[in-house]
């Protein structure tokens, strides 16, 4: 999508009054372990979801950054063969956990606010684990100016898709969806980032479909309840 496609989709009012002006980002990071204070970051990839003239969700944007270790965290063995990950393998082009998340950031920044959108909301199958490696990574290199997200709250499509399909694995909720889901490309960020952010417009707009959101694009009166 070329830039002058998305800034007509950032145009539509619809986005910052879906979700109480916040731009739904879907994430997906990789590991080098499950402990986010010592295990390091080795992976993140972010998918930008708008709806288009016609209300439909879809994803449009996509960002990917390959990190290197940072210097002091550890590489589980395990989690590294989990996820088929050579942290030094040279054709990775690997750049640093601050430039790679500054980039991401400013990127985000920019399409929230053409949006008019207050902040980011972290979108991701058990997005916690993937929130809670960001915010780590976030506190190491005292990123929280920089940072679009929200500090906790998320939509985690792993709920949602119980919901809505039964499911809570990630490949059997896609199939369930109608989405084909590729094992062999499982575990990249970008790929699961990706097929999360097709999931997640899925049953958004399946919910729009039984259940219309309605012209609820003017600002909400203010309450004191």
């Amino acid at each position: 999508m070329n830039d002058l496609d998305l800034a007509a989709l950032t145009a539509n009012p619809l986005i910052k009054a879906r979700f109480r002006g916040f731009l739904p980002v879907v994430v997906d990071v990789e590991t080098a372990g499950f402990d986010a204070g010592t295990h390091a970051l080795l992976e993140v990839a972010a998918v930008i979801v708008l709806p288009d003239a016609n209300g439909i969700w879809q994803p449009v944007r996509r960002f990917h950054a390959h990190l290197k270790p940072e210097p002091g965290l550890v590489l589980d063995p395990a989690a590294l063969k989990f996820n088929g990950i050579n942290p030094n393998h040279p054709l990775r082009l690997a750049v640093s956990e601050a430039d790679g998340l500054r980039e991401i950031f400013n990127a985000l920044k920019k399409v929230q606010k053409d949006t008019g959108c207050k902040r980011c909301i972290l979108v991701g199958h058990n997005a916690n684990f993937d929130l809670m490696h960001l915010n780590a990574a976030i506190e190491r290199q005292s990123l929280k100016n920089q940072s679009p997200f929200h500090p906790f709250s998320v939509f985690d499509t792993a709920t949602l898709a119980g919901l809505a399909y039964g499911q809570t694995v990630l490949a059997r909720a896609c199939t369930a969806a109608g989405l084909a889901f590729d094992q062999s490309e499982a575990h990249s960020a970008l790929y699961d980032a990706q097929i999360t952010a097709e999931l997640f417009c899925g049953i958004v707009n399946r919910w729009e479909s039984a259940f219309p959101y309605g012209d609820q694009t003017a600002e909400p009166a203010s309450t004191t309840e």
